[in-house]
């Protein structure tokens, strides 16, 4: 449990569907990691969604990493629909790729410098160019790609240690970005370290977002499916989660 003097002691904490989950806002959750960066509080941040709920409670160590996490958003409109079902209130959607936009948006005033390990080759840092040129200031200490052998991980390792970032995000899709963090976190030097999942290809412009009204629908899957049918592997959790949440044990009123 953080201590009263951690930003992350004031945030309450749930139980959802075998995992933990945190009542967070979006502008809460960014001053916690700005707060835990400058710092130096270790602080690994989870961005839970549907399909990490039904991943976790097959995976054993996915689900104690999740449960160790300094931070939990939620990360999906179904989190928050099985949220509401268990009686929990979940203020609303902190999903990854509104993190790090944000994150790099506010990195000019704030001085947190932000590492981008993660994608295709050439994603993290078109993601990057973007982000710079959108937000002239900005700090993004590092990038590269997520294309590395199990050999070359210390080297990158020490490339991310030497970049001295204040946040690290991956982007290695769920569970691999969740279980490196927690193998390597130790040893990269990032105070805090956040799964990012697809962000650094939508922030760079290779895919685009679901229109606003998918997102507040909950519809944002079939567009990411309908875009890239690679997708399916994900999509095909959703009934499972469904599922879990419709036989969750509800409140007594």
């Amino acid at each position: 449990m953080a201590d009263s003097g951690d930003p992350r002691a004031s945030i309450p904490r749930h139980d959802l569907l075998g995992v933990c989950v945190d009542a967070v806002t979006m502008d809460a959750a960014l001053d916690t990691i700005e707060a835990s960066a400058r710092n130096g509080v270790g602080c690994h941040v989870i961005t839970l969604d549907a399909s990490m709920v039904v991943l976790a409670s097959r995976d054993p160590e996915l689900r104690r990493i999740i449960q160790e996490a300094g931070l939990i958003t939620p990360d999906s409109s179904g989190v928050l629909w099985a949220a509401r079902r268990q009686g929990i209130r979940l203020p609303e959607r902190v999903s990854g790729v509104e993190i790090v936009a944000r994150l790099a948006e506010r990195s000019a005033r704030s001085g947190v410098g932000l590492y981008f390990l993660g994608a295709a080759p050439g994603v993290a840092e078109e993601a990057a160019d973007r982000l710079v040129r959108q937000w002239p200031g900005c700090r993004i200490v590092g990038f590269r790609d997520g294309y590395f052998a199990p050999e070359d991980e210390p080297r990158v390792v020490d490339a991310v240690r030497r970049a001295a970032p204040g946040v690290l995000c991956v982007g290695m899709g769920i569970p691999r970005q969740e279980k490196w963090i927690a193998r390597w976190g130790g040893e990269l030097g990032a105070p805090v370290m956040i799964g990012v999942g697809g962000t650094f290809d939508v922030l760079s412009g290779r895919v685009q977002r679901a229109p606003a009204w998918m997102q507040r629908q909950g519809l944002e899957w079939i567009h990411r499916l309908v875009r890239n049918p690679r997708k399916i592997t994900k999509v095909m959790t959703l009934p499972r989660f469904v599922l879990m949440a419709l036989s969750a044990r509800r409140p007594e009123p």
